[in-house]
């Protein structure tokens, strides 16, 4: 697949150190954070053999992780689609953040 293959590319072939950059396998080990927001387009090609929200939203559940994975027809893995999504990412962080 695509994603081991850019993964590959840019961490090494060593599979277990990919863990260190994967979000769900962090939280399993033990990572915490205040809260999660995920946006992701129902119509990208790569959802359900690759990206699997559904497991990050797995994950923070068992961590007590409040998250808000937001599903969204219509839409790909295309820049239309971060760009969309991308003020409302940058106003919720600085919320955070204030």
């Amino acid at each position: 697949p695509w994603g081991e293959k850019a993964l590959g590319g840019y961490l090494g072939g060593d599979r277990a150190a990919w863990r260190a950059y994967d979000a769900v396998a962090l939280i399993e080990d033990g990572a915490r954070v205040p809260e999660v927001l995920v946006d992701q387009g129902m119509a990208d090609q790569f959802l359900v053999e690759q990206l699997r929200p559904h497991r990050l939203a797995e994950a923070c559940d068992a961590a007590g992780i409040p998250a808000a994975i937001r599903l969204h027809e219509g839409y790909d893995h295309s820049y239309f689609f971060i760009s969309s999504f991308m003020a409302e990412h940058v106003a919720w962080h600085a919320e955070r953040l204030a």
